[in-house]
């Protein structure tokens, strides 16, 4: 996965509103109206007509979460979670609390960075451990039933059931770190979560002050949506929804008997 960089405060602005746009169509197609239900800090973006939440994602990237070293406290259920709130927490803990400090002395945090990324991703790399993973980060630990995405560049939504996207996603994926491709860079700076290349990354960011010792774990759209038809093949294009015409939504797997 190529490296980007820091989005501005005025591009994840625009990012956040399109995000938002495009909850209210997804709504609309499947019956509901401009007051939708919906609970964001739950992952829960479009809740709908049978009470069930959806997680409605798209562009280029997903970001899964973006967490400070509080929010991670506050988090119960990465507490609980064979320690992995405790693992992520400790990426974070190499970083000095004041910023200056960490700009003065740039290498040394990456170097002690090494030690707390590996052990992250060598917990990862057993699929139970990171089918757990990746059922709270996506789904808030199946407290949201669906992933309805937005194909990147298309007008087509396909809707995946939750414990469809944990299995094949943990079962595809290979968990590397990160590794020093040229003279200067630091390996095991991120955990890679790869298939046949980068699908996905969990990094530190420390870029700014507004964005200092966070956690990010994003996702890349296409080739993750690659990954879900591939191994999720069984597919319906319900002609009706709730009362309205469908010519763009797609159901996959136990969706097509679940979202009724």
């Amino acid at each position: 996965m190529a490296k980007k960089r820091a989005m501005s405060s005025v591009k994840a602005s625009r990012v956040k509103i399109q995000g938002h746009k495009r909850e209210k169509i997804f709504a609309n197609l499947i019956g509901l109206s401009d007051e939708y239900k919906h609970d964001r800090k739950a992952k829960k973006d479009v809740i709908d007509f049978n009470g069930d939440a959806h997680s409605v994602k798209g562009g280029k990237y997903w970001q899964i979460f973006l967490y400070s070293r509080n929010r991670m406290e506050e988090d119960y259920g990465f507490k609980v979670m064979n320690g992995m709130g405790q693992l992520i927490a400790d990426c974070l803990d190499v970083f000095p609390e004041n910023r200056n400090e960490y700009e003065k002395k740039k290498q040394k945090y990456k170097d002690l960075l090494q030690e707390p990324m590996q052990k992250l991703c060598k917990k990862l790399q057993d699929k139970d451990r990171l089918k757990a993973f990746l059922s709270k980060a996506i789904f808030n630990g199946g407290e949201v039933q669906y992933l309805s995405i937005f194909e990147y560049k298309s007008d087509e939504i396909f809707i995946f059931y939750y414990k469809d996207v944990v299995e094949a996603l943990a079962n595809k994926f290979i968990v590397e770190n990160s590794t020093a491709r040229s003279k200067g860079q630091t390996p095991n700076q991120k955990v890679l979560f790869k298939y046949r290349i980068n699908v996905g990354e969990i990094e530190v960011r420390n870029e700014s002050d507004k964005h200092y010792r966070q956690i990010k774990f994003r996702l890349n759209s296409s080739l993750a949506l690659e990954i879900l038809k591939e191994v999720i093949t069984t597919s319906y294009k319900p002609p009706v929804i709730n009362g309205v015409t469908n010519t763009r939504i797609t159901l996959y797997g136990e969706a097509i008997k679940k979202f009724k």
